[in-house]
């Protein structure tokens, strides 16, 4: 098997981006009279697709709201704190250019819309990094479901098992996996005993380019 490809998730692994969408959906869904903590965002909702997380909200707390309203919210909150103060993950910049220096094809597979995407390579200056870009927005189903991920290899032309995937959450783990890429993870939390299943757990992007090499 010849890995040639390498696929990043975004949010928590391209960028420290995981803290502003937990401050939105938490200050947003306190505009409706609802308490939720950092720990409900990422027992619920971490790693998944907009509308899953709008809908999961609406659904737990019974919100009279629309969900596709309380979508807008959340990505307009989330793409104005990136902008504002979003930080590269340790490692992204030395990882992306030893991809580049080694001939990898680059790919984005993200459950993020195309506003936050947008956000975070404005405010990264990445774009250039990347082949493809792929949301899960235009997917039927979002992760776990593997969709997103086989429509990177697809545009990129290469089979899933070239692919080694670059993911932080559990939801994004499983997606990779159920489309038969290798993948590495970079976890919040270590002792998440459902990590086991990945390839590689690593502290940073650093440490990923010492086995590559």
């Amino acid at each position: 098997m010849i890995v040639n490809t390498f696929i990043f998730d975004m949010d928590g692994v391209i960028i420290d981006s995981e803290p502003f969408w937990r401050r939105a959906q938490i200050d947003i869904l306190s505009k409706y009279n609802k308490t939720i903590s950092i720990a409900d965002c990422i027992k619920y909702t971490m790693g998944k697709r907009i509308d899953d997380v709008a809908l999961t909200w609406c659904q737990l707390h019974a919100l009279n709201i629309a969900p596709k309203l309380l979508e807008k919210e959340i990505i307009t909150t989330v793409a104005k704190l990136i902008s504002e103060k979003g930080k590269p993950k340790k490692g992204l910049y030395q990882l992306l250019d030893f991809l580049k220096e080694n001939n990898y094809k680059i790919a984005l597979a993200t459950s993020s819309s195309l506003p936050i995407i947008n956000a975070v390579f404005n405010r990264l200056d990445i774009a250039h990094y990347f082949n493809v870009v792929c949301s899960a927005d235009e997917e039927v189903y979002g992760k776990p479901h593997p969709a997103v991920y086989l429509k990177a290899a697809k545009k990129l032309n290469v089979l899933p098992n070239n692919c080694l995937v670059l993911e932080d959450s559990v939801t994004g783990l499983i997606s990779a996996k159920a489309a038969s890429m290798k993948t590495f993870v970079i976890p919040e939390d270590k002792t998440d005993p459902r990590f086991s299943i990945a390839d590689s757990i690593f502290n940073s992007m650093l440490d990923i380019i010492t086995v590559l090499k």
